[in-house]
């Protein structure tokens, strides 16, 4: 037997998936949440630190390749390396601090239901 055959009392997945949609509770409508998966204050963060990483690198090797390295466009783009990094650390930081700052509040919820 290399196929299985379908017996007409049993539900193919199309027919499950009908039921599943249509199983709510009878004369009620199903809520659907229409929230975004990733609260607001986090997408404003990461487009910060993104226009942050564009600007800051960029920005500081074209003012320190004349008026501080004069002309020597080596150390320019060593300090916007550095600039990069210190973008890049300052989101790790403020990434963790975040998430620390939701278990904390985590805590103290579990804890005022005891």
């Amino acid at each position: 037997m290399a196929t299985r055959r379908i017996i007409s009392t049993e539900k193919t997945i199309l027919d499950k998936d009908d039921d599943d949609v249509s199983a709510g509770v009878a004369g009620q409508q199903q809520s659907s949440n229409t929230a975004p998966a990733v609260p607001m204050d986090v997408i404003l963060k990461l487009l910060a630190f993104t226009f942050g990483m564009i600007v800051i690198p960029i920005g500081s090797y074209f003012l320190t390749v004349n008026t501080i390295f004069r002309g020597n466009s080596t150390y320019a783009g060593a300090l916007a390396a550095i600039m990069a990094n210190v973008v890049l650390v300052g989101y790790v930081v403020v990434a963790m601090n975040e998430d620390q700052s939701e278990q904390l509040e985590a805590k103290r919820k579990g804890g005022k239901k005891d």
